[in-house]
């Protein structure tokens, strides 16, 4: 980032706007909003900016401009709509190391004026750096569509309870209080009208401490996808925004964990081909303990937590001690790397079964049975292949001599440093030696059923010779 976003406390401070035409008057609606005391100066005003200044909503002042006058200010707004001068004003503002935001001057602005989406005291602010306005104006209006208009009023009203629910529970329920309020039965309440109704029942929930949450913990194995941020689902989202404790794959990109929430504690359980300081088992027990704990816990995996991920051990082990445990899935890496490709996984005329497999076992790896038994419209996705590679070749080769496999291999599909490359079945272990290729990878080897016709006809020939 070359900008740092931050809400500054505007009551009482002073903010100066520079010019009395339209630009001038823009920045002064917007300030408006806040409770800053606003000086306007310029020699003339237009009407909007005078009738501002008759009705005492706004100071003008048309003297000699100084350093002077801009001392001691939150914010200054240059806006005159003459380039020239507006550069002259802004050298004069930072001589008082104020902070400047000079319309339509991006190089001369120490601060950029976002686009707001206003729910006070909900406020979302867009900045692109000063290159994008139009498309800072396309979210605003998305959020606009998602946010209700009376959301900042319930929030307000939250706020005013936060001291009330601080003293009479524990600072789990209170997240509990406060999810519930902003997920569940009150916000809905309150969006339609109800707030007498809303405002009693949360009221209510603080003195009881019931709100449809228990102290006890949980557990939710989620699929975080082929390891890019955008590739999560909203459901996963949500429960790393919910979680308290969060463990993670080594394959994830980083920047997943930024979605969770700022206090939730990170534990990276990776386990590096060879190198498994975390074996299976001390994570499995580790979920346990921490959701006995009373602890809202995420197990969070690269691809989908039931394809290749040992999640059947997690959940059955949470199972038999009796926790609460739910499985959010997510995109496979099959699914990815087809995607990159820019190809479907299926095929109406040509591929009509798919076969998810893998060619390392826990006893090392080997030939998966699917491709000893392939046959014509078959695309098989090998996860874990790469050491097997050689094998799967000499097994096919030996098989369907005469059946010209479409071979492809996805590397780290979807995430920095991907690698897409096509091959031969016989090219396929020097390809993979050649562009140093040793994991993170998915070979699909497809069987068009172009190729069935051929196949059946050189085994005819064989059988009669």
């Amino acid at each position: 980032m070359k900008t740092f976003p931050m809400f500054l406390q505007m009551s009482d401070r002073r903010v100066v706007i520079v010019g009395g035409g339209e630009q001038a008057a823009q920045k002064t609606r917007l300030m408006l909003k806040t409770r800053a005391r606003i000086e306007v100066l310029a020699q003339t005003l237009d009407p909007e900016l005078a009738d501002l200044a008759a009705a005492g909503r706004v100071t003008h002042r048309s003297g000699p401009i100084t350093p002077h006058v801009f001392a001691d200010t939150a914010l200054v707004f240059v806006a005159t709509g003459c380039p020239a001068m507006d550069m002259a004003l802004h050298a004069l503002a930072k001589a008082a190391s104020g902070t400047v935001n000079v319309v339509d001057q991006p190089d001369l602005c120490d601060a950029i004026t976002p686009s707001i989406v206003d729910r006070d005291p909900v406020v979302v602010a867009i900045g692109t750096e000063g290159t994008a306005p139009v498309l800072a104006r396309q979210i605003k209006t998305k959020l606009e569509e998602t946010l209700e208009p009376r959301l900042g009023d319930l929030a307000a009203l939250a706020g005013r309870m936060r001291s009330t629910a601080a003293a009479r529970l524990a600072p789990r329920a209170r997240r509990d209080l406060w999810r519930w309020v902003f997920n569940d039965t009150p916000r809905r309440l309150f969006a339609s009208g109800a707030e007498r109704e809303t405002a009693k029942i949360i009221k209510t929930a603080i003195e009881t401490a019931e709100f449809g949450t228990t102290d006890s913990g949980s557990v939710s194995l989620v699929g975080a996808g082929p390891g890019a941020k955008d590739l999560i689902t909203l459901r996963g989202v949500q429960r790393l925004q919910e979680a308290d404790v969060i463990y993670y794959d080594r394959l994830l990109d980083p920047e997943i964990l930024e979605l969770a929430r700022r206090d939730a504690e990170r534990i990276h359980v990776g386990k590096a081909p060879g190198c498994h300081s975390w074996p299976q088992e001390k994570i499995t027990q580790t979920l346990v303990s921490a959701a006995r704990r009373g602890q809202r816990v995420v197990r969070l995996k690269c691809g989908d937590p039931g394809i290749f991920g040992r999640g059947t051990e997690e959940v059955d082990a949470l199972k038999r001690a009796d926790i609460p445990v739910e499985i959010v899935p997510g995109v496979t890496a099959a699914c990815a790397a087809a995607a990159s490709a820019g190809q479907s996984l299926t095929d109406r005329e040509g591929i009509d079964t798919l076969v998810l497999t893998t060619g390392h076992r826990t006893d090392g790896y080997a030939i998966p049975d699917a491709i000893a038994k392939i046959r014509p419209g078959t695309c098989v996705a090998l996860y874990m292949a790469v050491g097997a590679a050689g094998r799967i070749v000499q097994r096919l080769s030996t098989r369907h001599p005469n059946v010209q496999f479409e071979v492809q291999i996805a590397s780290k599909a979807q995430r920095r440093g991907e690698v897409l490359l096509d091959c031969t079945l016989g090219d396929l272990p020097k390809t993979l030696m050649e562009n140093e290729i040793l994991g993170e990878t998915i070979i699909f080897v497809r069987w068009p059923r172009g190729q069935e016709t051929t196949e059946k006809r050189t085994r005819h020939l064989g059988a009669v010779s």
